[in-house]
């Protein structure tokens, strides 16, 4: 049986230990940095910064979604959902469309009209996932970083 429920400040040992589990599973390990503390500052303080769903299927720690707000100047505020994950042995039971449907519906409580993500282009069962429910792929954007030491290098340039 699924259960999905908002996550709480006692759940970030397990989110951040199914991160490190999709980080590995997206190939992208060595970008990760996230740390407990760095979880419970910006999710579970005063003013957080996104919100998790944590699923679970017969009591046991099945996936999450991540999600937060923003503004698009083209389409008025959006969800950004960054992460949906579930974990491996839990695939194939619909933890993905619940968790996605629970993300689409505190969108529509909040009077989004717009939901948004992104996926890797070699994640072809994500891909095709995300077509049976309709989505769009914008495949003339790319995703753009800024990091670290060239973060810090633009932010030189301002001329305050």
């Amino acid at each position: 049986m699924l259960r999905i429920r908002p996550a709480a400040v006692e759940d970030v040992p397990l989110l951040h230990e199914m991160i490190v589990e999709f980080a590995h599973f997206e190939r992208l390990a060595d970008c990760l940095c996230i740390t407990n503390e760095i979880l419970i500052r910006d999710g579970f303080g005063p003013e957080p910064r996104f919100r998790v769903l944590l699923a679970e299927w017969e009591g046991k720690p099945a996936g999450y979604a991540i999600y937060f707000p923003f503004y698009s100047s083209f389409q008025g505020p959006v969800l950004f959902l960054e992460d949906v994950y579930v974990r491996e042995e839990f695939r194939g039971k619909g933890i993905g469309i619940g968790l996605m449907a629970e993300v689409a519906l505190i969108a529509q409580q909040q009077g989004v009209r717009v939901m948004r993500w992104e996926v890797l282009n070699w994640n072809q069962a994500a891909i095709d996932f995300y077509k049976k429910l309709g989505a769009t792929f914008m495949d003339e954007c790319k995703e753009v970083w800024l990091e670290d030491e060239a973060l810090r290098q633009l932010a030189k340039r301002t001329k305050r």
